[in-house]
């Protein structure tokens, strides 16, 4: 897997058109996240998931502060059961201690059950070679060995493969031709040619998937019978095992258990889950006691687990669910989505464990969806961990070019506003009236002509509003709203809204208005900093929350705004960034459908719904931040004829700054996004997300397709004739 990792964007960029060329692995990959959502999301029907996953961090998290007394405990335990227990520092030392066991128990051939941290630490490499004869035995791990490649999956090792090219891989091994379409063929094939490797093996190899403290016990957890296999014919058996597998008592595994097989493969319990407790009865041992070694791999987790942020790591149970999920998984694969561990974890184990070279350019893999954070085992907030990564890189390497043009310009709110008001101006010779960039070269744009762009607004909304306030005044009314108010609501415009779909915003002041709210805007608001946050600028992220803490200090009833991806930066990453300092402004930020439904309870109200249909883009921060997206679906069948579309809430694949550092992945999640939304055929789409907005009409534009791109605000105030 290292071999083929990248080190420059370059590469990286080429192995990215690699993996969207290769259509049996977008359709293998689109068909299992699919499916997986599906299946995941009925089998935690049946237990409280946000509880367990609760519960699950509280122990690991304090296992993780506990880990040298967990380890001597353990260590202590297994020992009085006739165990050898090994502690490595690094994966060199790992290794050898691995290769000093074989060799002090004359052994020649090794089988091995599916461990990532065999591979985190190359030991198959290591061990062949010193001479040793290394066989996989997993079905998924045989085949990657025999192509020489890493897994694409933590725990489906062979997912981008088709049956024909396994097929072709078994042909090599067997010297025999193979069925290529007949799946339960080719696995009597491996079961043949593996089942007398078992017998003859000297040594097996296997992981841990928890290593009970209290009882020296290890636990494996598997679907395939070869794990017990590895563990009991041979007769020494290494187990390896990271420091953080360590687990005060059987308790803790068997509550992790009610997550792990349901998050890693929809199951309520895998196949096997062994528990290994002491060296047991071994008729190949000169003993005849099997001949137990664990070692326990530290590469770098004693010093992660005095890591404020990133001991959360610790809880990962290697379910692989967040690459189950995540939309750039899902576009270019594993072997794209990581080094040796994939998915959203393994950006960051890259960053911790490996290559910090590889890690720069695969951190930047990430767009943001937070639907990693939504499905982990564990509760760990990944895209915040990754968002740190780039961080510090930023502070380590100096700033890229665009990350200082973006912390110059957004750390000083009147300069970034009056760029923003010099684009408009600037970009008449090429803006069409129609809120389009229409006359730019096709050779310019490059890879970023799969949507056309959008134009800087004739007008923002806070000119819009200040113009209102002085028409206002001049009719002698304080405000729109009689002074019977319910409410007095200050709105958040967002750089999106403000300056390039004001219309949106137009829209949410008049339906609020209509419902009897008071709507005031303070004019030293500015970005909300997400854009900063993207890149690791945290320092200037930072500056722009105070300044617009600051801005919001005038008394309110709650803070609104129209864009998703903005509220979940107000609500949540002001507080980690600020603490308490932010804490009352965060605790009014409400996104606009959560409002309106939640506060005002519009739906209820006399609307006169239109008979267009209209179909939905569920926004991914108000999906998986704000938990909103069910409140707009109730508000647009409220206010329209609603059309559900096929997975709503997928992302579109705009994210910032992602769509511009990674246009092929974000053309291709588009195109998925347009698809889902043509098939309901309806003319209108509609969203909570300014981001969004310039994402899907920039496409649909660039289709041909007639079809509008709307905010729930615009759908509302139309329903309610304001």
């Amino acid at each position: 897997m290292s071999s083929t990792s990248p080190h420059k964007p370059s590469e990286y960029h080429k192995m990215i058109a690699e993996a969207l060329d290769d259509e049996f692995l977008r359709r293998t990959l689109d068909k299992f996240a699919v499916e997986y959502r599906a299946s995941r999301d009925k089998v935690f029907t049946e237990v409280d998931g946000a509880d367990l996953i609760r519960r699950i961090a509280d122990r690991k998290d304090w296992a993780a502060q506990h880990l040298e007394e967990l380890y001597e405990q353990f260590k202590a335990e297994a020992e009085r059961r006739g165990v050898v227990v090994h502690r490595a520092a690094t994966a060199v030392e790992a290794r050898e201690i691995v290769a000093q066991i074989a060799a002090e128990n004359n052994v020649r051939r090794i089988v091995k059950s599916k461990s990532m941290t065999a591979e985190e630490i190359g030991l198959n490499a290591h061990l062949e070679k010193a001479g040793y004869e290394v066989q996989e035995t997993d079905l998924g791990e045989w085949i990657i060995q025999l192509r020489k490649e890493g897994p694409s999956h933590m725990v489906m090792p062979a997912i981008h493969l088709s049956r024909g090219q396994v097929a072709d891989e078994f042909e090599k091994a067997t010297g025999e031709p193979q069925d290529h379409e007949d799946v339960q063929k080719l696995v009597k094939v491996a079961r043949r040619e593996l089942r007398p490797k078992f017998h003859e093996a000297d040594m097996g190899i296997s992981g841990a998937n928890f290593c009970i403290a209290e009882t020296g016990s290890i636990t494996i957890v598997t679907n395939e019978g070869n794990g017990r296999l590895v563990n009991t014919l041979p007769g020494v058996h290494v187990a390896i095992a990271g420091l953080d597998k360590l687990v005060p008592k059987i308790e803790d595994v068997l509550l992790a258990l009610r997550v792990l097989p349901r998050n890693a493969t929809s199951q309520r319990l895998t196949s096997y889950a062994t528990f290994i407790d002491g060296a047991g009865p071994s008729k190949k041992s000169p003993t005849g006691r099997k001949i137990l070694h664990i070692v326990f791999v530290d590469n770098g987790r004693s010093a992660i687990a005095k890591d404020p942020l990133f001991s959360q790591i610790f809880r990962c149970v290697r379910c692989g669910a967040c690459a189950n999920v995540c939309p750039v998984f899902r576009m270019v694969g594993g072997h794209k989505m990581g080094h040796v561990y994939i998915g959203a974890i393994g950006l960051i184990l890259t960053w911790l464990y490996h290559n910090r070279e590889v890690a720069k350019t695969l951190c930047q893999n990430c767009i943001g969806c937070g639907s990693c954070a939504q499905v982990c085992s564990g509760g760990i907030d990944l895209p915040e961990l990754i968002r740190e990564i780039r961080d510090r890189f930023a502070k380590e390497d100096g700033k890229p070019l665009m990350n200082g043009i973006a912390s110059l310009a957004m750390q000083n709110r009147k300069v970034f506003h009056t760029l923003l008001k010099f684009a408009r101006f600037s970009q008449r010779p090429v803006a069409g009236k129609d809120g389009f960039v229409r006359h730019l070269p096709e050779a310019l744009l490059g890879k970023h002509g799969f949507r056309s762009l959008p134009a800087i607004a004739s007008q923002s909304f806070r000119d819009w509003w200040e113009a209102r306030a002085a028409q206002l005044k001049a009719e002698g009314e304080a405000s729109a709203v009689p002074a019977a108010k319910k409410l007095r609501v200050a709105l958040f415009a967002g750089c999106a809204g403000d300056f390039v779909h004001p219309q949106q915003l137009i829209a949410g002041v008049k339906v609020l208005e209509a419902c009897g709210v008071e709507v005031v805007f303070p004019m030293e608001q500015t970005c909300c900093g997400l854009p900063l946050s993207t890149l690791g600028e945290r320092e200037t992220a930072i500056k722009v929350a105070r300044q617009n803490v600051a801005a919001f200090a005038d008394d309110c009833d709650a803070i609104v705004t129209l864009c998703a991806s903005c509220a979940t930066q107000l609500k949540f990453q002001y507080v980690k960034m600020l603490g308490d300092e932010a804490r009352a402004f965060a605790d009014k930020v409400w996104d606009f459908s959560s409002f309106v439904h939640d506060r005002l309870e519009l739906q209820k109200r006399p609307l006169a719904p239109t008979l267009e249909k209209t179909t939905y883009h569920a926004s991914c921060h108000l999906c998986r931040g704000l938990g909103g997206a069910e409140k707009a679906r109730a508000l647009i069948a409220a206010a329209s004829s609603y059309v559900p579309a096929r997975e709503e809430e997928t992302c579109c694949g705009f994210g910032g700054s992602y769509s511009v550092k990674f246009p092929e992945i974000s053309a291709e999640l588009l195109r998925q996004k347009l698809d889902g939304i043509v098939a309901t055929g309806a003319t209108r789409v509609a969203l909570d997300c300014p981001g969004c907005t310039i994402q899907i009409r920039g496409g649909a534009d660039k289709r041909g397709l007639d079809l509008k791109v709307v905010h729930v605000a615009e759908v509302l105030a139309e329903a309610m004739g304001v």
